[in-house]
């Protein structure tokens, strides 16, 4: 059974239930250890969401939308995912996870679209309630990505699907090596890749939310795949 290594925040429980649902195995990794011990024998790394990472990270001043930071974690998950990708370990990143990812290999983030991309959509729920599920805009997938093929029984020859944005980040220059695979209709950047290794992929969305109807069960199934192969 493999492994997987999911890096803590306050809504874990339904990255572990996905995970756990397609056959995977789990342990949280929490940034009081080092990166050594939190790896030693994890098949693949799961990247989190949550808040935003701290602007100085990728040579920026701070936005006055960026209010929350956690320097600590950061710091943790960069080292983290550097040393993850050294060893071509599958990496999984979703929603911060993504911009973790980005910008641990020298990509830097678009701090507020809402005030930094002109006639952006609104890539999150501002108006409560609402539910984790909720579907806000739809995404373009290229062809030709590992995104495409893993999602392809659901795109069912198409090349778009709705998704439960929540973020008010995104990408702004891609790191080097790797390649966006979806993006939305304003153009703001929703999944990258790294091509040259078997599974290296970043989601802007929530795909853990649907782990009880399953519409999104392919990005795990083939993740936890990868992981047992390490």
């Amino acid at each position: 059974m493999a492994l997987i290594g999911i890096t803590n925040c306050r809504k874990i429980e339904d990255y572990r239930q996905a995970v756990l649902h397609v056959g995977g195995d789990v342990r949280i990794l929490d940034p009081s250890s080092g990166v050594a011990e939190a790896l030693n024998g994890i098949g693949g790394v799961l990247l989190t969401g949550g808040e935003d990472i701290e602007p100085s990270f990728y040579a920026e001043a701070r936005h006055s939308s960026v209010t929350e930071v956690d320097p600590q974690r950061d710091e943790f998950e960069m080292a983290l995912v550097r040393e993850a990708r050294a060893r071509k370990l599958p990496i999984f990143a979703i929603c911060r996870g993504l911009q973790v990812l980005n910008v641990a290999f020298g990509g830097t983030l678009v701090q507020d679209i809402a005030s930094q991309v002109p006639g952006s959509l609104e890539h999150r729920f501002t108006v409560p309630p609402h539910q984790p599920f909720d579907l806000a805009h739809e995404v373009w997938i290229d062809k030709e990505t590992l995104l495409s093929r893993l999602m392809n029984e659901r795109l069912g020859g198409a090349d778009t699907c709705d998704v439960n944005s929540r973020h008010h980040q995104a990408v702004k220059q891609l790191a080097a090596g790797f390649q966006i695979s979806a993006t939305a209709p304003d153009g703001v950047v929703e999944a990258i890749e790294d091509p040259s290794v078997p599974f290296c992929l970043g989601v802007q969305w929530h795909p853990e939310n649907f782990w009880r109807t399953g519409e999104f069960r392919s990005l795990f199934e083939e993740f936890v795949e990868a992981a047992g192969k390490t």
